[in-house]
């Protein structure tokens, strides 16, 4: 039988999609690209504000369109819609036949085979009503170990090494959907990078909701630098990256390995949502702006060129103008290489739900756009900073119609960040890394051309 699969989200679902797919091949499902032609459509969902929510909903209900003139026999919702609105989705999504929790995606081909039996498509069948709904305990932790297949020719692959978070700000329902902080054992996501090298992937991308405080649960003790190092040592591996790391829990150890290891790109991203003390104490998060201030000044020291992303919340239950001033003087202090800004979604089951003062969207949208032309600003100028200089670059792709190379640089994470174009006659394998020299920039992205 022919499964599709379309993940929605963040990077952290396009690891459990990946995983899924496995699963699936092994157990003898053929995946398509083809929704057409699919008789299994699987969505991966996120709910991790209104906007997505929407657009899982969405998704959900095209594909259910399917099974009224295609060969769609079965329609599975699994992601953090599926774990938080599960009831939601049996009562007011008829087409959907089966619903799996964060927990247990690694389940999908036991849920196919149960779907089939109810609806009297294999042999064992049954006569039941309602979705098939397949929800583990949140402490459980998926067992990933039948490996993953890459949904791109792109040479670079995110590494999720935990899932769940422990932190409980008050606007975010990840802990309500994903679980408590469990790390993911050394030795398996050793084995899983390397079948991603063997693979032809050339940068490992490390993501959790935070990666800081990997091992704490299983080892005892924060474990980032030796896990770093360790997957450093892998043959194949050209860079690694490190996403979402929280600024409280980022030590001097991890600063060292980012410093000192040849592989380990001076890059990092480290997500601060607001810099009024005001706010950030509200939040939840565990951070002054005095502290902030003080780590990446430490950091920038230690590692001049390094890149520094951030993301920033506005809008912000009781967020006055106060407040988003101190803000504003905050970015335009730091200077952020990246930054990415969002407006307050106001979550049910969540702490900031009932909170007063609740900013109103127009207010919220108009500091969200303040904040970004700040940023784009403050790019340009770090992007012209650039010009002239040669970085190592990582071709991913090639326009031929255009002549142009699409590539990276340390600097930029896929999908958030810049892309550098190279002008060029030649094609070269995806994963290759040259020499590239910049020569115009604009607020995002640069324009270069190679270095013999």
């Amino acid at each position: 039988m022919k499964v599709f699969v379309q993940s929605l989200g963040c990077d952290k679902n396009l690891s459990d999609t990946e995983h899924m797919l496995s699963a699936l091949i092994k157990s003898g499902y053929e995946i398509t690209d083809d929704e057409t032609a699919a008789d299994v459509v699987i969505v991966n969902t996120c709910c991790f504000i209104h906007d997505a929510l929407e657009e899982s909903i969405n998704s959900v209900i095209d594909f259910g369109r399917l099974k009224e003139d295609g060969n769609e026999k079965a329609l599975i919702v699994t992601g953090c819609m599926a774990e938080r609105y599960t009831d939601e989705i049996k009562t007011d999504l008829p087409e959907v036949d089966g619903v799996i929790g964060t927990s247990s995606y690694d389940k999908v081909p036991e849920m196919i085979e149960d779907i089939l039996k109810r609806k009297g498509i294999s042999s064992d069948s049954t006569d039941e009503d309602g979705p098939v709904v397949l929800k583990d305990d949140l402490s459980r932790l998926p067992d990933e170990s039948e490996g993953r297949i890459r949904t791109n020719p792109i040479p670079y692959a995110y590494l999720k090494i935990a899932e769940g978070c422990n932190k409980m700000c008050s606007y975010c329902v990840i802990p309500y959907v994903r679980g408590p902080y469990r790390s993911v054992p050394m030795e398996s996501l050793i084995k899983e990078a390397e079948g991603l090298a063997a693979d032809g992937i050339k940068e490992l991308i490390l993501v959790a909701q935070e990666t800081t405080l990997y091992g704490t649960d299983i080892y005892k003790k924060k474990c980032l630098p030796e896990l770093i190092n360790r997957l450093s040592d892998i043959d194949g591996i050209e860079a690694i990256r490190l996403l979402y790391a929280y600024p409280e829990e980022l030590t001097k150890d991890v600063v060292d390995v980012i410093r000192w290891n040849k592989k380990v790109l001076h890059y990092i991203d480290i997500p601060i949502q607001h810099a009024s003390d005001n706010i950030l104490k509200k939040m939840g998060r565990k951070t002054t702006k005095a502290d902030l201030l003080d780590g990446i000044k430490k950091m920038r020291g230690l590692i001049p060129d390094i890149a520094i992303r951030t993301t920033v919340m506005v809008g912000f239950p009781g967020e006055t103008e106060e407040d988003f001033e101190e803000l504003k003087s905050f970015i335009k202090e730091v200077k952020f290489d990246h930054l990415g800004a969002f407006t307050y979604s106001r979550e049910e089951g969540t702490k900031a739900y009932f909170f007063e003062n609740q900013v109103d969207e127009e207010t919220a949208q108009r500091r969200y756009d303040e904040i970004m032309s700040i940023q784009k600003e403050i790019s340009l100028k770090k992007n012209q900073s650039l010009v002239g200089k040669t970085f190592p670059a990582m071709i991913e792709g090639y326009m031929p119609e255009d002549g142009v190379l699409s590539a990276r640089i340390y600097r930029d994470a896929p999908g958030v960040d810049g892309t550098l174009f190279i002008e060029s006659d030649h094609e070269y394998i995806s994963g290759t890394i040259l020499k590239a020299r910049i020569r115009e920039v604009n607020e995002y992205d640069y324009k270069g051309e190679l270095v013999s």
